[in-house]
Parts: C-alpha cells; sequence; structure tokens
C-alpha cells in the first residue's frame, strides 16, 4: 500500500508538471501563412550539406526560381558525393566548406560559413531535406517582424511513408511536447527550457552576425537549442512557430532510422543538465508512458484514465504535424513506452558521432569566433 501510494504522489507531482508545460497550447500563436509577393528585404537562404545530394534536390528545386529568394546559398561539407555538383546544376551558389577547427560540430560550422558568404538583408537557413512550400520566405519574414522576434525557428510538416514512421514518429514527438511545452507560446518560456528546430531558422544577418552568428552552438549535437537558448539568455527575443502550413520535411527512410537517428537527438543531454534530464524522464514515464499498461493490467487510478485522456487529446493535436494520410498516428501511444525507453537509453548513452565524424564527449570553447 505505500508503494502504490508513493507512486501516486509522484505520478500526481509529474502531472502537474506536465499540465503546466501543456497549458499554453490552449493559447498559442497561431500558424504560419504563406505570403507571395515582395519582401521587405532580400533573403539569402543557406543550407548546410554533406553528403545530401540525393536528398537536396526537392529542396533547391522549391528556392531556386523563388522571387522572393536572392540568392540560395549551398555550403558543401566535404561531401564525399555528388552535392556541390547538384547544387550547382539547380542553380546555387556554392560554398566549399572548409575543415573543421577545434571545437565545432559540422553543422553549425557549416551554418557560420554560409552566415559569412550571405549578402542579403535577411538569412534564411534550411536543411537540405526540407521543401519550403510557396511562400514560405515571405511567411517567415512577416512572422518575425508581425512578433517582434530577433530570431525564430519553424516546426514543419513531417512526411512518414511507412506505418512504423508513422506509430513511432509521433510517439517520440510527444516526449518533446511534454518537456516543454507545444510550439507557439505566447509568451516567452525560460531560456533553459526555450525550443527551437534548426531546419528552418530566420533572422536579420547582420544581428546574427553581430549576436556571434552560430558560435553558441559550435560545440554541440544539439547544436538548434544551444543556439536559441544562449540567445535568449542574452536577452534575445526568439520564437518557435508551427510552419506546418508552408513547409515539409522527409527526415527518416523507415522505422529503423526515425528509432537510430531522432531517438539520439531528442534527449538533448549536451545543453541539459543531467539533474533537469533526470525530472523530465521522471515526467515521461510517470504521465506518458506507464498510464496505458496501469490500465490494460488493472493497477490503474483515476488519474492514470485522466492521463491517458490528456495523451489522446494530444494525438489530436499533433495530427495537423503530419502529411496526410498517415493513419498510423493514431496508434502512436502503443509506441509510448518503446519511446520513454528510447529516450531513457540515450540520455545515459549519448551519441557523440554524425555523418562520419566523432566529436568530443563535451563541448569545447571554439577555436574560431564568428564575424567576417
Amino acid at each position: 500500500m505505500k508503494r502504490t501510494s508513493a507512486f501516486v504522489v509522484a505520478q500526481a507531482v509529474a502531472a502537474a508538471a506536465a499540465a503546466r508545460r501543456l497549458a499554453p497550447g490552449a493559447n498559442r500563436l497561431p500558424p504560419m501563412v504563406a505570403r507571395t509577393g515582395p519582401v521587405a528585404g532580400t533573403v539569402s537562404v543557406v543550407i548546410p550539406a554533406r553528403d545530401e545530394a540525393e536528398r537536396i534536390r526537392p529542396c533547391l528545386a522549391a528556392l531556386v526560381d523563388d522571387p522572393q529568394v536572392a540568392e540560395v546559398v549551398v555550403v558543401d561539407d566535404e561531401s564525399t558525393d555528388g552535392t556541390a555538383t547538384v547544387a550547382r546544376a539547380l542553380g546555387a551558389t556554392v560554398v566549399a566548406g572548409q575543415p573543421l577547427p577545434p571545437g565545432w560540430v559540422g553543422k553549425p560550422w557549416a551554418l557560420q560559413q554560409g552566415l559569412e558568404a550571405a549578402t542579403g538583408e535577411w538569412v534564411v537557413t534550411l536543411d537540405a531535406d526540407v521543401v519550403p512550400g510557396a511562400g514560405l520566405v515571405g511567411a517567415l519574414v512577416d512572422a518575425v517582424g508581425h512578433h517582434g522576434f530577433d530570431v525564430m525557428t519553424a516546426a514543419p510538416r513531417f512526411v512518414c511513408s511507412t506505418l512504423g514512421e508513422q506509430v513511432l514518429h509521433p510517439a517520440l514527438l510527444a516526449t518533446l511536447v511534454y518537456r516543454f511545452g507545444p510550439v507557439g507560446p505566447r509568451r516567452a518560456v525560460r531560456p533553459h527550457r526555450a525550443m527551437a528546430n534548426g531546419q528552418c531558422l530566420v533572422a536579420r544577418r547582420a544581428w546574427l552576425v553581430a549576436a556571434g552568428g552560430f558560435t553558441a552552438a559550435a560545440g554541440h549535437m544539439t547544436d538548434d537549442i544551444a543556439l536559441v537558448r544562449a540567445l535568449a539568455a542574452s536577452g534575445a527575443s526568439v520564437g518557435f512557430l508551427d510552419g506546418t502550413g508552408v513547409l515539409e520535411v522527409d527526415m527518416h527512410d523507415g522505422m529503423a532510422e526515425v528509432w537510430r537517428e531522432w531517438g539520439r537527438s531528442l534527449p538533448m543531454a549536451d545543453v541539459t543538465p543531467w539533474w533537469r534530464q533526470v525530472g523530465d524522464l521522471a515526467v515521461i514515464w510517470l504521465v506518458v508512458a506507464l498510464p496505458l499498461p496501469r490500465i490494460l493490467l488493472r493497477r490503474s487510478s483515476p488519474l492514470d484514465w485522466a492521463l491517458l485522456a490528456v495523451r489522446a487529446g494530444l494525438v489530436v493535436a499533433t495530427a495537423r504535424a503530419y502529411r496526410r494520410p498517415a493513419p498510423g498516428t493514431w496508434l502512436a501511444p502503443l509506441l509510448d513506452v518503446p519511446a520513454a525507453a528510447r529516450l531513457t537509453w540515450a540520455s545515459v548513452r549519448p551519441v557523440r558521432r554524425w555523418r562520419g565524424r566523432t566529436y568530443a564527449a563535451r563541448p569545447v570553447p571554439p577555436a574560431r569566433s564568428a564575424g567576417r
């Protein structure tokens, strides 16, 4: 009895923490809307690319003839395939990436070089697997100006082609929402809880250069979170909006890759103190993963049923984050236990290897500062 009571108390505390994080979802900023027509200022799109010859074509095809884009800069990060050839053939300006300086991880270093090469008043950074919709650039610039953000990132609509992806991906996505809240909070969150999606970022180029560019993210595998948290801590206004109507991304080829690659980055171990990770894992296990098994085992309390109802509501709320039809997304709660286990394992054993490079166990100060 005492053990059960202790569990119920712990679950209630975790549920209160989750409720506080989910509450902003009731009054979020609206999703971005495509804005066609002229943009107030020139825009450079920077794309970091390492061995992306097979995936970069749709992204470039949507950008090179876009009248809202002044230039597309692809930073070829020492690719071993034909990334640079494909980019040039599609009309992009290719910057040959320089070798990594000590203290830098590949993506932020490529972004830094792209920022220094860009000439537009605005800089938009996109990952190579992002497919921009018509009016994306206008939507980004409009949103930054309208909300007064210094820097903003946007959440995409995910393309999950297989049933396994459709079930596992939203289960993993739920671990982010329960830890950090929904996309589009109206009020600024505390810097150490700020969220971002580095697949799509926008800022005024001069402001970003003056802020140090991507130096704050130099040694971080979770570079997007490291960047926005550092900028927010320095007083910058940081935004994170729903961009599902203006950009899509097909991140993974199958369920196994979702498990391996996305599960690797979700713990954010390089930007989160261990004690916060422990607290977040407790919320995920007590509030998300265990209620359904407890109900099936007939060991549930009324709180378990309430938590399962909230989880079902989140399934409905996040459905727009996926390209339809994606019937597997409705089954995501069935994989909440494996998702929690993946998050736990990746927190205990963080990976510091990516695209053939192995990085230091902990971020170290970069050897080169930002700026031209």
